[in-house]
């Protein structure tokens, strides 16, 4: 079984930056395919952003690139998310999630980990 525990959200005002990590345990983190997930009220969980196990793959939705940044660092199991020039639009609960197969995926359903979220609200 694997535990994610994320922090480092809060409230920022638009064109601040926040970063989120992500702490794995019950497994090796180098094991696992990493994703940062968000959820906004009243809409679906989507993907913000991917990490390979070794880290040199990554994938980001088209509506973060360029601002946010996913890197991990398997020594220390964990994986963070940099948010630069937020926008008020980014504020959402913010849910790490983690899959033991190879392949990136931006499917949610093929997620077998999650943590318990962390809320971001970006102010204009």
């Amino acid at each position: 079984q694997v535990q994610l525990v994320e922090s480092g959200g809060g409230l920022v005002q638009a064109g601040g930056s926040l970063r989120l990590s992500c702490v794995a345990s019950g497994r090796t983190s180098s094991e696992l395919t990493m994703g940062w997930f968000r959820q906004a009220p009243g809409k679906g969980r989507d993907i913000v952003a991917a990490i390979s196990k070794s880290g040199d793959s990554t994938y980001y939705a088209d509506s973060v690139k360029g601002r946010f940044t996913i890197s991990r660092d398997n020594a220390e199991n964990t994986v963070f998310l940099q948010m630069n020039s937020l926008k008020p639009e980014d504020t959402a609960v913010y849910y790490c999630a983690a899959k033991p197969l190879g392949y990136i995926s931006v499917r949610s359903h093929e997620y077998r980990y999650w943590g318990q979220g962390t809320q971001v609200t970006v102010s204009s």
